[in-house]
């Protein structure tokens, strides 16, 4: 397992829900969570096969942007 890191425009609990349904249905997300105290919006998600690009591609869908952070 492994996890990935991302800054979000994440910003608020709707957000948080809106995302939600497609963040729990993704193919080889374990758990996540997002920091949305922090300035980055940061998205922690515990992988066991999803990758970065996968990520990207499904908040893509519902209209957020996620760049990777190290």
């Amino acid at each position: 397992m492994k996890t990935l890191k991302f800054k979000t425009n994440i910003n608020c609990g709707g957000c948080v829900s809106k995302v939600t349904p497609f963040l729990n249905k993704q193919e080889g997300v374990e758990s996540w969570k997002v920091d949305t105290a922090n300035p980055d919006k940061i998205l922690t998600i515990e992988s066991d096969g999803a990758s970065e690009e996968d990520v990207k591609a499904t908040l893509q869908k519902v209209g957020f942007k996620a760049e990777p952070v190290d």
